[in-house]
């Protein structure tokens, strides 16, 4: 009973991890929420420490709307937390955004927006996790995407480590980590499920680890380290496209189409990599960039192109009992309809065109059960592991003072798997 209870519990997090990041309007296009114009960073800041987080989007109706942005306090698991705004929100409740430019040169009409996070009239005063809630006219009603960042409070010191784990299953295909906290004397624990421990890899929020059980604590001491919680599969290196210029063919492009008033791009076909010996190349761990070679400003002259892409399963046949989707940032790590690639039995391969902005994209292909009950993202059918694969795990340590309503965010540290390893950087 105890072990239906802790499933039943671990997938309702996964659930509300995984419906975070949310678009509630189709025209709401290429979302990018990023420190210090690193496109590839985690929207971390520091609690009252200045920083701020850059937000831009499209929006394909091509006029000019009223968008406004305000925050939504959340617990670790991304449960909403039960605090009022005005406790965690100094000044303004809502934030006009007031700085767009209609797109210029491309085929596709837009309007960008853009938006520095937190405003110096509106800023967090309590560390967790946010949600980013953008809506229409001042009206939260009108939602039309919300998008994850961070405030931390460091009060605590990390040390991780990746390691290959010691279990046979798993030795060739998983990364374990072997984490180890101390709190400081600005945090009270009175017993150690007051710290909890959330584990991502490749900032994906889906598939997290939730470590709520130190293996060993001593003090202001505790030590993270049993493999069957702290392991997790290795994956391989990521897919990629480069979509930076529309006028000349890159590595992975199989055909560029031009169209009246549209631009089509035929991917190369993909297939299963399971069996396929590891190959190391530079990745950007699931995320993509925008960029443009053909133009000087990527934001509001980009182009968009309806973009094919296509995976052969073997003997050109569907997958039994699971769904294939297309999986990564370009699709919001989710895995429902709009993601969902699908069988053409007269080409044997399953199918599915994204409408992307120029930019370099990374991708991989995951599968589910049929079986609604069954929530996990599986890489093993389409992708494969191997334990060398480079990825980057970010640690993040909670704490629930007693009688708190919320969880506070006092520990971050980001670790790469290459590191410590001989000979490699």
């Amino acid at each position: 009973m105890l072990i239906v209870c802790i499933c039943m519990l671990c997938a309702v997090a996964k659930l509300n991890a995984q419906n975070a990041d949310m678009i509630y309007d189709t025209s709401i296009r290429s979302i990018k929420l990023y420190p210090g114009g690193d496109q590839t960073a985690y929207p971390i800041i520091s609690l009252n420490g200045g920083e701020q987080l850059q937000l831009t989007f499209d929006d394909l109706d091509a006029d000019v709307k009223n968008y406004y942005y305000g925050y939504q306090l959340c617990n670790a698991d991304w449960t909403p937390t039960m605090l009022n705004t005005f406790e965690y929100t100094r000044g303004f409740q809502n934030v006009r955004i007031s700085q767009y430019r209609q797109s210029s040169i491309a085929f596709t009409h837009y309007t960008n927006y853009q938006a520095s996070v937190p405003d110096r009239n509106s800023f967090p005063t309590v560390s967790g996790n946010y949600l980013l809630r953008v809506f229409l006219n001042g009206d939260t009603s009108q939602t039309v995407f919300s998008k994850r960042f961070l405030v931390v409070d460091q009060k605590v010191s990390i040390a991780a480590q990746v390691q290959q784990p010691f279990n046979a299953q798993w030795y060739n295909t998983y990364q374990k980590l072997h984490i180890a906290v101390s709190t400081d004397n600005r945090t009270r624990v009175f017993t150690p499920q007051d710290i909890k421990v959330v584990v991502l890899q490749n900032y994906i929020w889906p598939n997290a680890l939730y470590l709520d059980r130190p293996t060993i604590y001593r003090g202001n001491y505790y030590e993270y380290s049993d493999e069957a919680s702290t392991a997790m599969p290795a994956g391989k290196e990521w897919r990629w496209i480069d979509l930076r210029s529309l006028r000349l063919m890159s590595e992975r492009m199989q055909r560029i189409d031009k169209n009246t008033n549209s631009t089509d791009v035929i991917v190369k076909p993909d297939g299963e990599r399971k069996s396929q010996p590891y190959v190391y190349y530079r990745d950007i761990n699931g995320l993509y960039t925008i960029e443009s070679r053909d133009n000087n400003n990527p934001f509001w002259q980009s182009d968009y192109a309806n973009v094919l892409f296509s995976f052969f399963p073997p003997g050109n046949q569907p997958y039994k009992d699971r769904n294939l989707y297309l999986f990564g940032e370009l699709t919001q790590y989710v895995t429902n309809e709009s993601t969902e690639m699908v069988f053409n039995p007269e080409r044997g391969a399953y199918e599915k065109t994204l409408f992307l902005k120029q930019g370099f994209y990374n991708y991989n292909y995951v599968t589910t059960s049929l079986n609604e009950d069954d929530i996990i993202i599986n890489y093993e059918t389409a992708e494969g592991h191997y334990w060398d694969t480079e990825n980057v795990y970010t640690i993040l340590v909670y704490y629930r003072p007693f009688g708190a309503r919320a969880d506070e965010l006092i520990g971050y540290t980001q670790i790469n798997s290459l590191q410590g390893r001989p000979g490699l950087r």
